[in-house]
């Protein structure tokens, strides 16, 4: 396995942390447990609870160097973001489908849901922002072509920020529209919103990403 760790305490930030590999067979290393998201079991292509009992591995184990864990990261979480929204983007627009259909055909007071209410506004919501969600990734997946990943990374920031909370809201709608039924086995909708939720933690909660953007506005008016 790679374990990032804390290698050099006093350097800079961004230089603190180095990436090691660490044999599983190695003494001291104690797998707990298959972590669950949502009560189901990931395994095997989950997270384990790992204990380190004092293990010890050669200095050659440090990949790439001491002190470059955070950039080892970083080469992989910037694309890695934005391949996790261009996948959120299907799930909505499988949501939208799924939501549109089943309001045209399930009938309540007389009449197809997508009639009630304001129902119609929020198929109209969820469109509008599939668009502006796909547009943004763009954006973000062009300037990293252009300026490389250090210099996207607040766009990377601000479309990993929007789309897993829209994508959310847009699967928690198409449930509502189904009724019982969207939290049943019947529907993928279920899955789809436990995947897309816990996507609001991995690659950086939101809570980061919003840090990385509200900063970059702040600098360009010497507020930070």
């Amino acid at each position: 396995m790679i374990t990032m760790v804390k290698t050099s305490p006093n350097a800079a930030p961004s230089k603190q942390q180095s990436q090691i590999l660490v044999p599983t067979d190695t003494e001291g290393v104690e797998i707990l447990e298959g972590m669950q998201v949502f009560g189901e079991d990931h395994a095997p292509r989950g997270h384990m609870h790992i204990r380190f009992n004092n293990v010890r591995v050669p200095k050659e184990n440090i990949l790439l160097g001491e002190g470059r864990g955070f950039e080892i990261s970083q080469v992989r979480l910037g694309p890695g973001r934005i391949h996790h929204c261009m996948r959120s983007i299907g799930k909505a627009e499988k949501a939208l489908e799924l939501m549109v259909k089943r309001s045209g055909t399930r009938v309540a007071f007389g009449k197809p849901i997508a009639k009630l209410g304001k129902n119609i506004e929020v198929i109209s919501r969820a469109r509008i922002e599939i668009n502006a969600m796909r547009l943004a990734v763009l954006q973000a997946a062009k300037a990293m072509d252009v300026l490389g990943n250090k210099e996207a990374r607040v766009y990377v920031s601000a479309v990993k920020a929007m789309v897993p909370e829209k994508v959310c809201d847009i699967i928690d709608a198409a449930i509502q529209m189904h009724g019982a039924t969207g939290i049943s086995q019947w529907t993928p909708l279920a899955t789809m919103y436990t995947d897309m939720r816990h996507l609001r933690f991995a690659d950086g909660p939101d809570e980061v990403h919003h840090m990385v953007v509200g900063r970059a506005e702040l600098q360009k008016y010497d507020l930070w």
